[in-house]
């Protein structure tokens, strides 16, 4: 008898995680202070308004610090929060998963001036200014963990629990004189911000409730330059939410990386399915548009330190293809996140051929692996299974239509380019 299969729905908002108090380790590679205004990627500050936008603005302007200083775009946050495909407004706010749904499916981002913040219009049919490849999601890690990286991509994304009560003049929270923020209560997250450095030797007695050691955050707002010191502020390293998680957009690419990009899940990843074992096959299927290359996979990795390998079928014409799957690529994931993953040999497509990209996921400890979308909630009701091909399969033998049998769309992309330039070919 086939083990049962089992799913595990949820909705990982970004702003909805308890608080862990982070404490620093000796680390000689770090200097005791690092900020990215030292090294040209400090991005421009950002006013969000009367909109809760937070969200938006702060991958904006994590994005922006990442290319910079060779490369100088500011991203649009009025796209990222309205040219989406989830059904969403400027008051609903948003998620980790929203963010990486619209990027790794190319929908942007796009540049400010192609669509301005704050008039509640995001024009359609912009493309993407550039290819975001990969993005990691780094949960309950140590300062040092997140301090390296802040140093190697100039900024990256966090959440606190702010607003303009806590950070009022007779708030306990916050110190107006010394823009230093230390929330120790038990509320969750509500606003993000992004990290752009640190200071070991930022005093705890600058917060107005000293907390048990020095050293801060350097964090940029989304509340424009008059808030802290033109936008900046001190968080502690204590704080009862910061760095809990930690977005990073590691891997930012031209949009000449590849030609095209095959994909079932515009909303992205919206829930977990497998067998109730940390290991899972799961597969798409694809058909060429014209003769191209199989040249790289897109696939989440839903828990740390995640590992997969890549197998292609080509001229599928039924479950009973998956016999003939060849081989490709095995790759290791340290972070939760979205990875595209390389191939050293693209795969040859003829035009019209029915193609299959297939994935052996394993999350060691944490079950059902793979990731899924599915209609969630009111802001996933654009997701449709219609035309859509994945499968799903506890050992690689036997496979599960997922369209059919339980309404999702497997979330695993491939990207073709028309022509290989490489040596030897």
């Amino acid at each position: 008898m086939r083990k049962k299969r089992s799913m595990v729905w949820f909705a990982a908002a970004l702003l909805g995680m308890t608080g862990m108090f982070l404490r620093a380790e000796a680390d000689g590679e770090l200097p005791v202070r690092w900020y990215a205004g030292d090294y040209g990627k400090k991005p421009v500050v950002r006013d969000q308004g009367k909109y809760g936008t937070c969200w938006a603005l702060s991958a904006a302007s994590a994005m922006e610090a990442a290319l910079l200083p060779d490369e100088h775009i500011i991203f649009s946050a009025d796209h990222l929060s309205l040219g989406n495909t989830f059904t969403v407004d400027t008051e609903d706010g948003g998620d980790y998963l929203m963010l990486m749904a619209y990027l790794s499916s190319w929908q942007g981002p796009v540049t400010e001036e192609e669509d301005p913040y704050g008039d509640e219009y995001s024009p359609p049919g912009l493309s993407p200014a550039v290819h975001v490849q990969e993005v990691q999601v780094l949960e309950y890690g140590a300062i040092n963990e997140i301090k390296k990286l802040v140093q190697e991509y100039g900024a990256v994304q966090t959440s606190l629990y702010m607003d303009r009560n806590t950070t009022s003049s007779e708030s306990p929270y916050y110190n107006q004189d010394k823009s230093a923020y230390y929330y120790y209560g038990s509320e969750i997250q509500n606003h993000d911000v992004v990290i752009l450095g640190w200071d070991d030797t930022y005093s705890r007695f600058h917060f107005r409730t000293p907390p048990a050691q020095d050293g801060a955050f350097i964090c940029q707002n989304t509340w424009g330059e008059a808030f802290g010191e033109n936008g900046i502020f001190y968080v502690s390293y204590e704080d009862s939410n910061a760095g809990d998680t930690v977005i990073s957009y590691s891997r930012i690419e031209g949009t000449d990386n590849y030609d095209r990009i095959y994909q079932t899940d515009d909303c992205g990843w919206q829930g977990k399915q497998g067998y109730d074992d940390d290991t899972c096959w799961f597969a798409n299927v694809y058909t060429a548009v014209s003769d191209e290359w199989l040249s790289a996979v897109g696939v989440y990795a839903t828990a740390a330190e995640a590992s997969c390998e890549v197998y292609v079928v080509p001229d599928f014409a039924g479950p009973e293809s998956f016999e003939k799957k060849e081989f490709l690529k095995s790759c290791e994931m340290d972070a939760k996140g979205y990875y595209t993953i390389d191939l050293e040999t693209p795969v040859a497509l003829e035009a019209g051929e029915r193609f299959a990209v297939v994935i052996k996921m394993t999350t060691p400890g944490e079950w059902n692996p793979v990731a899924v979308e599915y209609k969630s909630d009111e802001y996933t009701q654009n997701v449709t299974t219609d035309g859509k091909e994945g499968y799903l399969s506890q050992t690689g033998d036997y496979w599960q239509n997922t369209e059919e049998e339980f309404g999702t769309n497997v979330c695993l992309k491939a990207y073709t380019n028309a022509d290989i330039v490489s040596e030897g070919m």
